[in-house]
């Protein structure tokens, strides 16, 4: 089997924050769970470093946009480290293998009859002499009547053209633009009408698609798919390689989530692969975003890929609903965010990763509490999961002298340890990580429950062959959850993989013989409660 997970790329415009971090992570959960299967994995993303945003910041700041971009892809390396992300390939959108593929797509449409030029209007901005991209361009939605920017409204998710927005301004320097004539490339999503309603009508039959996809992407063709321009005046991007259009770029709407397969091809050519090993029509593929990115996904994307007849087309859509701050929605202009860089300097990443996961936003939207971080850190982390390992180990080391003994394994236990496999491995296929992770701490709970009713520390005195198996229990038990929590918490999952001995962490039961154990050491720390009063005033501070 081979497996795609595509992660969607973030703009190099500013530091990530929680609700990115909440998009994202199902992405490394997937790929993770997939290769302890076995199976072959590809999981690929990168920084957006050509988007308007990216001239905006270099704007305010009075530098350039290369000088943005490196600041933030070095930035966004560095925190999907720390959480542990697995990507096969992280890269970005102004490498020069991008831009070729890219430019490749381009030239690929352009033969196959599905992009044509036409002379439109732009808004021009007489102040700054330029035209100017969607982004630059900021008003009134003439659809819901919000604030909203010119390729789309946040508000009401629509698809905007900057011509429609009501009062009209340049974002850079607030004048009113003027509207100008220049001659673009617009791409015949029009054509792709039929193809794109039987490709969702599939998509809803086999359950593969979050609901937020399939109601808006519906939504979207009952309107009616309409042509769009594919190359713009912008300051950064991809050239578009056709003589007389030197100086325009390839719109960041198409090049953006071409990345998908830039990197896929940049990946392939490292290892002496073959792309169409892993891009062809029995790959399973999965796409990691948030819900404001559901059309480039489940329409353009699509489109793309028919036009360019390429047969991987999506079968899986992760698009989660928006994570809000305290109640409140998080606001990166009003700085009412919890930043990745922050949070990752003075918590456990498996801590994030997993109140990320509990809480996920999966089909509504979810709120970030630091009251029930901490509390959900200290209660399951560590008082469920983490004492469980703790006490196993320290009662071993101290009358054990740290060899595990051998035991009969209790077949309650094995047949609860086997089902959590199945039920976990089913729920991860199928997105529901929320569901997954309250699978395995109900069995944590059941373990601590078992530890506590055959109270070893009796059982050592009284019946020591007992004892053993209760131990040997237990043993099996860590082992076990060490590999079904490893796609969630994988930073604990290694050290108990370390101190257990354990081989490469796979998805199918084992059972580990008498081994001496090393380094005992707790998997968690427990989270003083004054750090939520200390982290709520940081957040009031910051505005």
């Amino acid at each position: 089997m081979t497996i795609f997970i595509g992660g969607a790329w973030p703009y190099a415009n500013g530091s990530l924050h929680l609700g990115h971090v909440a998009a994202l992570l199902p992405g490394d959960i997937l790929a993770r769970y997939y290769r302890q299967k076995g199976e072959k994995v590809l999981y690929v993303s990168g920084s957006d470093c050509n988007g308007t945003p990216i001239s905006i910041r270099a704007n305010q700041e009075n530098t350039t946009t290369e000088a943005i971009a490196n600041r933030y892809h070095e930035e966004f390396v560095e925190c999907f480290q720390k959480l542990g992300f697995s990507y096969d390939l992280y890269t970005r959108t102004d490498a020069e293998h991008h831009h070729k593929s890219v430019q490749a797509i381009f030239l690929e449409l352009l033969k196959n009859g599905y992009l044509y030029k036409r002379t439109i209007e732009q808004a021009y901005c007489e102040t700054d002499h330029q035209f100017l991209p969607d982004r630059f361009v900021e008003g009134v939605c003439p659809n819901c009547g919000a604030k909203a920017r010119g390729d789309q409204c946040d508000n009401c998710s629509a698809i905007l053209d900057p011509l429609d927005l009501i009062d009209k301004r340049c974002k850079i320097c607030g004048n009113q633009p003027t509207i100008k004539e220049t001659e673009h490339f617009y791409f015949s999503l029009s054509q792709f009408q039929k193809k794109l309603e039987a490709f969702v009508w599939k998509a809803q039959q086999e359950n593969r698609w979050r609901e937020n996809a399939i109601a808006l992407t519906t939504r979207y063709l009952k309107e009616g798919v309409h042509d769009r321009a594919v190359t713009r005046d912008l300051p950064n991007g991809v050239d578009v390689p056709i003589e007389g259009f030197e100086g325009k770029k390839i719109y960041v709407w198409i090049e953006a989530v071409a990345g998908y397969l830039s990197a896929s091809i940049e990946w392939t050519k490292q290892h002496n692969e073959n792309i169409k090993d892993w891009w062809n029509k029995d790959t399973i593929s999965y796409y990691i975003h948030g819900k404001d990115n559901i059309p480039f996904h489940t329409v353009i994307w699509p489109s793309i890929l028919m036009g360019i007849n390429n047969p991987a087309l999506l079968t899986h859509i992760i698009s989660n609903e928006y994570l809000t701050l305290e109640k409140r929605k998080l606001s990166t202009s009003q700085n009412w965010a919890v930043w990745a860089p922050d949070i990752l300097e003075s918590y456990d990443a498996d801590s994030i990763r997993y109140f990320l996961t509990i809480n996920a936003p999966e089909n509504r939207d979810s709120d970030f509490s630091w009251r029930e971080f901490v509390y959900s850190h200290n209660s399951e982390l560590l008082g469920a999961y983490g004492n469980f390992v703790n006490r196993t180990l320290k009662f071993i080391e101290k009358l054990y002298d740290g060899q595990t003994p051998e035991g009969n394994i209790n077949s309650e236990v094995k047949a609860k340890v086997g089902q959590l496999y199945e039920k976990v491995g089913s729920q991860i296929m199928n997105a529901n990580f929320k569901k997954s992770i309250e699978f395995i701490f109900e069995f944590v709970r059941y373990a601590n429950k078992y530890f506590d009713e055959q109270k070893p520390w009796i059982q050592m005195n009284e019946d020591r062959s007992l004892c053993d198996d209760t131990m040997a229990n237990c043993i099996y038990i860590i082992s076990n959850l060490a590999q079904i929590l490893n796609p969630f918490l994988p930073f604990s999952s290694q050290n108990v993989k370390e101190m257990l001995g354990l081989n490469d962490l796979s998805w199918e039961e084992i059972e580990i013989s008498s081994i001496l154990i090393k380094g005992i050491k707790p998997l968690f720390k427990r989270i003083d409660i004054v750090r939520i009063e200390e982290e709520l005033e940081k957040l009031k501070e910051g505005i």
